[in-house]
């Protein structure tokens, strides 16, 4: 079994700190996060920051995907998520 990555572990642990947001367990480079309106909440992150950044998963309700990336690029997805929920 693969094991997680440093960073997914640091993000994961960090997401987990936002109200009304909460990581789910995930598979490889990807963490799964139940939230309460996903479609809006996607459209918000990608329009802010990237098409695609998050997406919303089809058979998983109440929720969205995001990619673990770089430390530099998931503090800005964190910060802008934080913002978006608060």
């Amino acid at each position: 079994m693969a094991q997680e990555s440093p960073e997914k572990d640091r993000f994961y642990s960090r997401l987990a700190t936002i109200p009304g947001i909460h990581p789910m367990p995930s598979v490889g480079d990807w963490i799964l996060l139940a939230v309460d309106c996903p479609s809006d909440l996607a459209r918000k992150v990608n329009r802010r920051l990237a098409p695609g950044i998050m997406s919303v998963p089809r058979g998983v309700n109440h929720a969205v995907r995001i990619h673990v990336q770089d430390p530099k690029t998931n503090e800005v997805l964190f910060k802008t998520i934080r913002e978006l929920v608060a």
